[in-house]
């Protein structure tokens, strides 16, 4: 969608995530086998998949400064609440979390990505595109972290279009 880098470390799963679905075509990968598969899910935990993707949305949406007035923040509270993580020591003594079981093992490994996104200071950085028909996931690099599209060419150039069409008025 667009020509943005990954997000970094874990980050990039949760985007990825995000962007499974493109709003403005309705195509959702994870309706194929291998969109599923680049999850490690099957078929059966493709509708968890979905709302746990749509709850990370609405947190990026919050990130960008939206706050849609159908949907919660509190709705991927709920998902993670039940995460198994665990804490794992490396032999340096260094530690991380983990997913601690297979079950909910996207779930459990979308916790481990947020709890270290919000140790490094990155995790309000990963933002959906305020355009509604996009709504893209990507990690704001702007020095002042105010970006507000996933593309400015493509999404940022439609707002300012509309913008200026509204300011100008109607064509005589």
């Amino acid at each position: 969608m667009n020509d943005r880098l990954s997000a970094p470390g874990g980050l990039a799963l949760i985007e990825a995530l995000v962007n499974t679905l493109d709003i403005e075509t309705g195509v959702d990968s994870l309706d194929t086998p291998d969109g599923r598969a680049a999850f490690g899910l099957t078929e059966r935990d493709a509708a968890g998949a979905r709302e746990l993707r749509e709850a990370l949305r609405t947190v990026c949406l919050a990130h960008a400064g939206h706050r849609p007035a159908d949907r919660s923040t509190a709705d991927l509270d709920r998902l993670l609440a039940d995460a198994p993580l665990r804490v794992a020591v490396d032999p340096d003594g260094g530690a991380a979390l983990r997913p601690a079981a297979a079950r909910d093992a996207l779930v459990s490994r979308v916790a481990a990505a947020i709890a270290a996104a919000v140790a490094e200071g990155t995790w309000l950085r990963l933002k959906a595109c305020e355009a509604e028909d996009c709504q893209w996931a990507y990690y704001d690099r702007s020095p002042a972290g105010r970006g507000r599209w996933c593309s400015m060419s493509v999404c940022g150039a439609r707002a300012k279009m509309r913008a200026y069409r509204a300011r100008r008025g109607p064509a005589v």
